[in-house]
């Protein structure tokens, strides 16, 4: 009987949805914090379906350190696991995954997330991280989120990170603490942003000793991050954590951004077509 009574339940919730999506559509008129076009569904978050569509997953053969996509044709060659910049420089992280390319929808969607405090995206996304990250988080003990300042902390209201790795299903440790304040890294060199984090993070003077005996040393762990360029931060951290007796530090970031140079680059070859264009 109340199994029946459960079902009909369901049977219910699809017609009560569709119900509260119209009148929330007719009222409030809500638009999709990405894209502005008016939401259908705002039942299903703040994003349209559409613009999560349009975002640009990370597909192998990607480089292991760092996660970036590498040329289609290194399956076949076997010319090296890791992307040049890895075997140049060595990285303190292990292993790297991001969910996808920050640009368009999602760039628009971790604005939405990080500056207008959408907070609940944070489930979409995290489910995302996930699915790209399975076999990162597959063994590890832990998720320890890139922290912010504690003044910036107090000024956004939340950090990101703490809530993209609440939402992965692992124990979330913060484990670190940011010891001072840091210019923002965007318009940075990779040389400059390195720079920038240089001694701005140790160990966090909160962390009981039996979190980091049993969760720590020893062991793997997560990094978790909104979005990594040059990994700047995210070796910053790592660097700490092994410091504190951590055997790996894997890093999962929800987007995968362009370093400045190719940044650079891109905007120039933009520039040089408009010009074209325009003569």
């Amino acid at each position: 009987m109340i199994l029946r009574d459960l079902r009909g339940l369901d049977d219910l919730r699809g017609p009560l949805t569709d119900a509260a999506d119209a009148l929330l559509a007719a009222i409030l008129a809500p638009r999709c914090a990405a894209c502005s076009d008016p939401l259908e569904r705002p039942t299903l978050g703040p994003v349209c379906g559409p613009c999560w569509d349009r975002i640009k997953t990370i597909r192998p053969p990607f480089c292991p350190v760092c996660g970036d996509m590498l040329a289609s044709w290194r399956t076949l060659s076997g010319d090296g696991d890791s992307c040049p910049a890895c075997r140049r420089r060595r990285s303190l992280v292990d292993a790297s995954r991001s969910a996808g390319c920050y640009e368009g929808a999602l760039r628009d969607i971790v604005h939405a997330f990080k500056y207008e405090g959408r907070r609940t995206l944070s489930t979409r996304l995290g489910k995302m991280m996930r699915e790209a990250g399975t076999d990162l988080l597959a063994d590890a003990a832990c998720v320890v989120p890139v922290p912010l300042h504690p003044w910036r902390r107090f000024a956004r209201g939340f950090n990101q990170a703490a809530d993209l790795a609440g939402s992965l299903d692992l124990p979330v440790v913060h484990a670190l603490w940011r010891t001072r304040m840091t210019a923002p890294q965007t318009g940075l060199t990779a040389a400059g942003r390195r720079h920038n984090v240089r001694g701005a993070f140790s160990a966090s003077p909160l962390l009981p000793r039996r979190v980091c005996r049993s969760l720590l040393v020893d062991r793997v762990v997560v990094l978790v991050d909104d979005v990594r360029t040059t990994g700047a931060t995210l070796d910053a951290c790592a660097g700490v954590l092994k410091r504190a007796g951590v055997t790996e530090v894997r890093a999962l970031t929800v987007a995968l951004a362009a370093p400045p140079a190719s940044q650079r680059r891109t905007r120039g070859l933009r520039n040089a077509a408009t010009r074209a264009t325009a003569g």
